[in-house]
């Protein structure tokens, strides 16, 4: 009987969660069916079916098990109480029955089919900080390898015990999903281990305006400010290689490829897919990127490449009507730049005051790689850009 594995469906997934069946057990299914979603560190991706069968789910939904595991198996459908034909045997026809008291074991019987336990361990750590603020463990859903509870788990738990509604109150507790937990982790990771700093610019975007104006009437889609930002960006990134490098204890990686991340807000999620060699694409091909990017994300079909790779983000709050705000480094990348709402501002322009269109950007950067000058240099090539944009187009 085939076995249905847990696949990689990213180049950085260890383990997958069965978020749902989308066939029940014993359901007939054919070969390219969407069988089962599978919640990654990155997204929630439908698997299709290998082979055409009846299915018999190994993994129940809600279960974490590392890649290379077996989930399910798809073979022949087999009527309850059917007689072996001429020539067969029982044990060829029926699942071989199971002792009593015994554990059932999987097709294959070796280490891979083994499921984590329902009770996932927790570190020494963990524990000792969990005793110490008084958590129960077995309240904590574990962020680490095969649900392992880690000390940000614990302090995580926590803290939203301190500011948790007072019992009787009508207050709800939401669980975080995997991608929840994943950011969570990240992001406290980025804090903890990343020292960074901020660099704050204004730029003057009346060329930007003026330009994309007149390229309404050529290209379809249009491009938005934001793609004209991240082809500065992109520009800007091929002339300072730090900013599209990564930290690492034996040096600087300076990646070949230029891959702008644009931060997109999903329902109850932030997800960041990949404009691919953004420094080699015109603005309308970045457009065109962009707008099929968010319609994937929003849509909950984002394809597990267009999350791989990236090298910057670029992420945008300007539609929430926010000036200005200081984001959080996405570890490997040594930098993000945060954009605020385009606004009309007075302004001193050859002596005299003037009002123009202004936006504000901070550049957070890792100060590993990336250091203040070095820093100040970049974001003053993507003002440069932005506010002499006809080169881009060209």
């Amino acid at each position: 009987m085939p076995d249905v594995i847990m696949p990689r469906l990213t180049d950085s997934m260890q383990e997958g969660a069965i978020a749902k069946w989308l066939k029940a057990d014993g359901d007939e299914v054919r070969r390219g069916e969407e069988l089962v979603e599978i919640e990654t560190d990155k997204a929630t991706m439908a698997y299709e079916a290998d082979f055409d069968g009846a299915l018999r789910i190994v993994v129940a939904e809600g279960e974490t098990v590392p890649v290379g595991t077996v989930i399910g198996q798809i073979g022949k459908a087999v009527a309850v109480g059917a007689v072996p034909g001429e020539g067969g045997s029982a044990a060829a026809a029926t699942e071989p029955a199971t002792a009593a008291g015994a554990v059932p074991v999987a097709a294959n019987g070796g280490d891979g089919a083994r499921r984590r336990p329902r009770k996932p361990g927790a570190s020494p750590l963990a524990r000792r900080i969990a005793e110490r603020l008084g958590v129960d463990l077995a309240s904590i859903s574990g962020s680490g390898a095969h649900g392992r509870i880690l000390k940000l788990d614990v302090v995580a738990a926590a803290d939203r015990g301190s500011t948790a509604a007072p019992a009787g109150s009508d207050g709800e507790r939401q669980p975080l999903n995997r991608t929840q937990s994943i950011v969570a982790r990240r992001m406290s990771e980025s804090r903890q281990t990343i020292p960074d700093f901020a660099l704050g610019v204004d730029v003057d975007m009346s060329e930007c305006l003026r330009m994309r104006s007149e390229l309404k009437a050529l290209a379809d889609p249009a491009p938005s400010l934001n793609d004209l930002i991240v082809k500065a960006c992109a520009l800007a990134l091929r002339r300072h290689p730090r900013a599209n490098g990564s930290f690492t204890e034996d040096g600087f990686e300076l990646h070949p490829r230029v891959n702008v991340a644009v931060a997109v807000a999903a329902e109850d999620a932030l997800v960041a897919p990949v404009v691919a060699d953004a420094d080699r694409k015109t603005v309308g091909q970045i457009a065109a990127d962009t707008r099929r990017l968010i319609e994937a994300v929003r849509g909950g079909h984002i394809a597990p490449a267009d999350l791989e790779g990236g090298t910057f983000t670029v992420s945008n709050l300007g539609m929430y009507g926010i000036d200005r705000f200081e984001g959080i480094i996405n570890p490997p990348q040594a930098a993000i730049l945060c954009v605020g709402a385009v606004a009309d501002r007075p302004v001193a322009v050859d002596g005299e005051l003037a009002i123009r269109p202004i936006v504000s950007m901070t550049l957070a950067s890792d100060h590993r790689i990336l250091y203040g000058a070095d820093a100040a240099a970049f974001l003053s090539d993507v003002r440069r850009l932005l506010e002499r944009p006809l080169g881009m187009a060209l």
